[in-house]
């Protein structure tokens, strides 16, 4: 009896040791622990696969599973390296306000508009466009060539000099000989920087201020000289009321039926109140690839003021007028007046009560 307990109480003695030392041996590495301290990351609201949520403040070294906490680091270290999504840059045109007096052209009132407007009897094919050009007394050089060049780019288009004639006497004599359009380039220091569009007989009068005029001799790459073939007219971006009536009138100014064998095409591009024209031709590389060349001129026109009837400065009604704010140029004129040392504190005085009454 004595022999067998001996013996019992050895082999557990012996299978104790075994166990202490397989546990020595089988110790995690310190190396990827001290990886995972320092990835620990808070993982907040996170659910692992069996449902069971995470405390507040976890860390991966917590774990003491060892397969699930190498897991758990490289599905954090995946998440770390995915890029964030892109967001959707700030631009003018998606933090504009929207426009209240957008429409739909479908719609019934517009559609009646249309049909009874100043244009209805260019787009019903009752009257074919023609367009004479004149310029304000006594151009310069720069302003004759653009109206020559406007000329070219314009199908039925005639030019003719001023001569100081008024244009109370001008637009009679346009009348009695047939033309649709009067279009009037004004100039300030030998630069083109303005131009009165005229609907003939009834109106209306568009004035526009011109800006960026860039002349066929002064663009690079550009193509030959533009045909006498009648272009295409895209015009985009007019979606208002007054865009509509804009776009018309635009419309109006060339032939019914473009002539695609030209392949010119004349673009009026709407941007934040600014209009951009260019004049394309197209070229046909393959059955699959087109390309474009700009054949000028090019400008920019920016819409000042729209007159009910033909042009009439003092007694003309107005639809719409450019507002001007005079703020700006208060601030420029405070400007000035605070480089004075002397009268500065006294016209600051005045300026400031003079806001407050303007507000």
């Amino acid at each position: 009896m004595d022999s067998t307990k001996v013996t019992t109480s050895e082999s557990v003695s012996k299978k104790k040791g075994k166990t202490k030392k397989l546990k020595q041996k089988i110790k995690p590495d310190e190396a990827p622990v001290q990886e995972m301290e320092q990835a620990e990351i808070e993982v907040t609201e996170n659910k692992s696969e069996s449902g069971a949520c995470f405390p507040p403040t976890f860390s991966v070294s917590e774990i003491k599973n060892k397969q699930r906490r190498h897991a758990m680091f490289l599905k954090l270290k995946e998440e770390k390296r995915k890029a964030p999504p892109k967001e959707v840059p700030k631009t003018i045109e998606n933090q504009r306000i929207y426009d209240e007096t957008t429409v739909n052209p479908e719609d019934e009132e517009v559609a009646f508009d249309e049909g009874t407007d100043e244009f209805s009897a260019y787009f019903n094919r009752l009257t074919n466009p023609k367009v004479l050009i004149t310029t304000s007394d006594r151009p310069r050089g720069r302003t004759v060539r653009f109206c020559e060049q406007l000329a070219t780019m314009i199908p039925h288009a005639h030019v003719y000099y001023r001569r100081g004639l008024a244009l109370k006497r001008v637009i009679p004599q346009c009348i009695s000989r047939g033309f649709t359009y009067l279009m009037v380039i004004n100039e300030d220091r030998k630069v083109p920087n303005g131009l009165v569009l005229c609907h003939l007989p009834d109106g209306p009068t568009a004035h526009f201020k011109v800006s960026s005029v860039r002349l066929r001799k002064e663009m690079k790459r550009r193509g030959k000289d533009p045909t006498e073939h009648v272009p295409e007219v895209i015009l985009n971006n007019f979606t208002t009321r007054l865009g509509h009536s804009i776009g018309r009138m635009f419309a109006a100014l060339f032939p019914h039926d473009p002539q695609f064998v030209g392949r010119q095409v004349a673009t009026f591009h709407n941007q934040r109140d600014f209009i951009f024209f260019r004049f394309h031709r197209y070229i046909f590389k393959n059955e699959k690839k087109v390309g474009i060349q700009e054949l000028g001129p090019r400008f920019t026109l920016k819409l000042r003021s729209l007159q009910k009837g033909t042009f009439d400065s003092k007694f003309g009604e107005y639809e719409w007028v450019h507002k001007v704010s005079f703020i700006p140029l208060l601030n420029a004129y405070l400007c000035i007046i605070y480089s004075f040392n002397y009268l500065g504190k006294i016209f600051r005085w005045l300026m400031k009560l003079f806001l407050l009454y303007i507000m």
